[in-house]
């Protein structure tokens, strides 16, 4: 099959370090660094096409306008940049990576949750600014040093990245609670952690960490009524997405010091806007949508969405997540 490979927002992956050559090689290559909404159509029309797409939106009334659009591969775990049903009412099967960043998202998951512990950054500037060198002590703080052995860590959402997670957190020496949609049929948590309510995720975690996927049910699922219920002492990290957490509500409770801080690599409209209110907020840590940038990670989501590519080609599209 003879087709043209079209990636929409290829700066993402690729700002120089990272060669797109296990997709370019299999078909008539072109490569978009970014992509306006008005582009995308010019871009995928003509000739039968394979849109590559990270994070750009391809609505119902753009897929509408592509008949000779055969696949649409996303660079990312996440699809909903993409009217999945749109897709697969015209037959485009949509696919995804499922794994890519598991290791990486983990780990920074941990750097987030222990800038909150320990605020090395801080503690760094002070002995730059001369801080330490007019203490009278030999040592000094700026803020309460946290120990995670014995807290309770909730994770919602336990998929690759959640277990990977719990795994590390099991190491640091903290209890795990556990909770997904359908507990009933999810992968049990082999000794990992406990599955836990929404309700005694919120009541008993030390840290609550969020790494489920953005859908209507989990749209907000850290609310108001979700952070009072926290302990006053406890940490909120989000590095999954940025709807799951309503910013305001959140930015009040941290201000009336209903729950201790957070820590967020993604809010909920990227980049952030001004007005954002977590700006303001008290120990509020935020970082700009980077977990899963390492060099690593973005080498897989170009093998992997070779891979993809080439199984579609083949006949046996892989990682489909529209059911085409």
């Amino acid at each position: 099959m003879s087709i043209r490979i079209v990636v929409l927002d290829g700066s993402t992956l690729n700002p120089g370090d990272n060669p797109w050559t296990p997709i370019s090689e299999q078909g008539d290559f072109e490569l978009h660094k970014e992509s306006t909404p008005e582009q995308m159509v010019p871009r995928l029309a003509g000739d039968d096409s394979i849109a590559v797409i990270n994070k750009v939106r391809l609505g119902a009334d753009q897929i509408e306008q592509l008949p000779n659009l055969k696949l649409i591969a996303v660079t990312a775990t996440g699809y909903d940049c993409i009217d999945v049903d749109a897709a697969a009412k015209a037959g485009i099967p949509v696919c995804n990576l499922p794994a890519y960043g598991t290791d990486s998202v983990a780990q920074y998951t941990f750097a987030l949750l222990l800038e909150l512990c320990h605020h090395v950054a801080l503690h760094s500037d002070a002995v730059f600014d001369g801080e330490w060198q007019r203490c009278e002590s030999f040592s000094f703080w700026k803020t309460p040093q946290i120990e995670l052995a014995g807290l309770t860590l909730g994770i919602i959402g336990c998929g690759r990245i959640g277990r990977r997670v719990a795994e590390i957190a099991n190491v640091f020496g903290m209890r795990v609670l556990g909770m997904t949609r359908h507990p009933e049929t999810a992968a049990s948590p082999d000794g990992l952690f406990e599955w836990a309510t929404l309700d005694e995720i919120a009541a008993q975690s030390d840290v609550v960490s969020l790494h489920c996927a953005l859908n209507a049910e989990s749209r907000g699922i850290v609310n108001a009524d979700f952070l009072s219920r926290m302990k006053p002492s406890a940490f909120l990290i989000n590095t999954s997405r940025g709807p799951l957490v309503d910013d305001a509500a959140l930015a009040d409770a941290l201000n009336r010091d209903v729950i201790a801080g957070a820590a967020l690599d993604v809010v909920s409209r990227e980049p952030i806007v001004p007005d954002n209110p977590l700006l303001q907020a008290k120990n509020c840590l935020i970082t700009p949508h980077m977990a899963w940038t390492m060099l690593a990670a973005r080498q897989r989501m170009v093998s992997r969405t070779a891979d993809n590519i080439r199984a579609f080609l083949a006949g046996n599209p892989q990682n489909v997540v529209n059911g085409v």
